[in-house]
């Protein structure tokens, strides 16, 4: 049961040797994937990738796998490139730069990084030739940032984004906050949610001056609110770490967690701009990405006739799983829920969405946006 530790009950055998596996009694065959490993040039850095491509020789849909925020190596942790591939989909992932394989210097600032995938979708399509059909991006959290982005910058035929938002990094730190306090039983707390907002607009300003200023103020909240009933709820997206760290473990340490991160980057303009179809997939129970905001803009940007599907799976966090929750308060995955994968596969296919994947509806018209 994903990170519980507590068996599921299933019982999976593998025979690598003959490239067979036997899940709960049923046998299985390997799928014989055909993946090709490249090195390619970025915006000014050398990047690693790889496309994996279904069995055979007809034209297949091509997704290239846009990073989140993390430093770990998408080659080696993203399973995607091998799900999509067994559901008939090209799919290129690459590490993205200073991470894994890839030269340059690791950062957060959503243009380079669009410019990157940008690259990243040309290098898949010269890898996969004639058998590449119709091609997007699939963007997860910091990737629903930028995906819609390098779709601006160069066309393509869609852009999924799972557990991203339509706001920015400092709004999305403040609407986190604020579902911090309501899920700890406080939302209906006048001051206790203005003492919070408090304590988020000091964390937004260091992090405005680029942790160059902002200290004594942020020091100052901190002991103002430290014995408000309230106060140890309060988490964010990146508030809790400012909060849990002394001024000059702040300054050593900070400035590197998020570099080149733009606080203030409004992606409106790019999704009002984008006419390409879209797919939203969110979590109901999201902690770091709140979905509400973004799902109010979603539903403003379908009344306005914009190409734009979303499904929220209600008990999913974020990355889109569900959880338990633990004695401490903390969350524990467990598994994605069902219907999330097969979502996006048909939409990445081209095909019609069914009304419901899973728990979750899916909205795809400006009627159920409330237009």
């Amino acid at each position: 049961m994903g990170w519980t530790g507590r068996a599921d009950g299933h019982r999976v055998r593998f025979d690598c040797a003959h490239d067979r596996l036997r899940f709960d009694g049923t046998p299985g065959q390997r799928v014989r994937t055909i993946q090709r490993d490249t090195r390619f040039r970025g915006s000014g850095v050398e990047l690693a990738g790889r496309l994996t491509l279904p069995p055979g020789e007809g034209r297949v849909p091509l997704v290239v796998l846009v990073h989140g925020a993390e430093h770990d190596s998408a080659l080696q942790r993203y399973s995607l490139q091998r799900e999509f591939a067994n559901a008939g989909i090209a799919t290129f992932v690459y590490d993205k730069r200073g991470t894994g394989a890839s030269g340059g210097r690791y950062t957060q600032d959503y243009l380079t990084l669009a410019v990157d995938a940008v690259h990243a979708l040309d290098e898949a399509r010269r890898l996969g030739g004639a058998r590449i059909g119709r091609v997007g991006y699939q963007g997860g959290s910091q990737g629903g940032w930028v995906a819609p982005l390098a779709a601006r910058i160069a066309p393509v035929d869609f852009v999924v984004v799972g557990f991203g938002l339509a706001v920015s990094p400092l709004e999305e730190d403040r609407e986190a906050i604020a579902f911090d306090l309501r899920r700890a039983g406080f939302g209906d707390d006048a001051a206790a949610m203005a003492g919070a907002m408090a304590i988020a607009d000091a964390t937004a300003a260091l992090i405005d001056s680029g942790f160059a200023e902002g200290y004594e103020r942020l020091a100052a909240v901190k002991a103002q609110y430290a014995q408000a009933p309230w106060y140890a709820s309060v988490r964010g997206n990146f508030t809790w770490y400012l909060l849990g760290n002394d001024a000059d473990t702040i300054r050593r340490d900070a400035p590197g967690l998020v570099r080149g991160v733009p606080a203030h980057y409004d992606p409106m303009p790019v999704l009002r701009g984008l006419d390409t179809p879209q797919l939203w997939a969110l979590g109901g129970e999201d902690r770091d990405a709140p979905p509400g905001e973004t799902l109010r803009r979603l539903a403003a940007l379908q009344r306005a006739g914009k190409p734009i599907a979303s499904a929220v799976f209600a008990r999913a966090d974020h990355g889109l799983y569900e959880f338990e929750t633990a004695a401490d308060g903390e969350r524990v995955s467990t598994r994605q829920p069902d219907g999330y994968f097969r979502l996006m596969a048909d939409f990445i296919l081209g095909k019609t969405l069914q009304p419901r994947y899973g728990e979750a509806a899916v909205c795809a018209s400006a009627a159920c946006a409330g237009g």
